[in-house]
């Protein structure tokens, strides 16, 4: 018989606060997030500085597999234009789940408003590494104009996102004539 460790309490607050903050937004309480971990408030400030710190590393913990789950792999040797459209089927895929709210990384910017949030400066550099795929994408395929493409996928990725997270438009239909559009104008190849 094999027994499972149980995750640190370390771990528990972090699941918690991806899980939560995600559902109900980064405002969640601190006793909120230490009663799902099951984890005193003693505990958690002795593992973070503060729930700002938690709020940080929950955001950066999941990144690889948020990435994981929309990118293309590396190693995925489809066209440049077939990467891109990967991303926007993945988060179509994604959207139509009961669980989607849109992207965590993006509400916990628009949340936080503090640019120099440590989960706010977590939450800039994954959304800049995708405006960067983009762009090394649009690059390789091609494009015209390869920064404004890139820009505009980001714009639209973020506000395909945010409707579909907050049930105002579903993405099925919408996302791959839109972005086939973009990639058109653009030259892309």
């Amino acid at each position: 018989m094999t027994t499972e460790a149980k995750p640190s309490p370390r771990e528990r607050l972090l699941s918690a606060a991806a899980t939560l903050t995600y559902r109900e937004g980064v405002g969640i309480g601190v006793e909120a997030l230490c009663r799902a971990a099951g984890v005193s408030k003693r505990s958690m400030y002795q593992l973070f500085e503060s729930k700002d710190e938690l709020l940080a590393a929950s955001l950066e913990q999941r990144t690889a597999r948020y990435v994981a789950a929309l990118l293309p792999a590396t190693e995925d040797d489809r066209p440049p234009r077939e990467r891109i459209l990967h991303v926007f089927r993945q988060m179509e895929a994604q959207s139509g789940t009961p669980e989607f709210h849109g992207c965590p990384y993006l509400a916990a910017q628009i949340e936080l408003k503090d640019r120099n949030h440590p989960a706010s400066r977590v939450a800039r550099q994954v959304k800049q590494n995708l405006t960067g795929f983009f762009r090394a994408e649009a690059e390789r395929g091609g494009a015209n104009a390869p920064d404004l493409l890139a820009r505009q996928l980001s714009l639209f990725f973020d506000g395909a996102a945010a409707r579909a997270g907050i049930g105002a438009d579903t993405l099925t239909g919408l996302v791959e004539p839109t972005v086939t559009t973009l990639l058109d104008a653009a030259g892309m190849r």
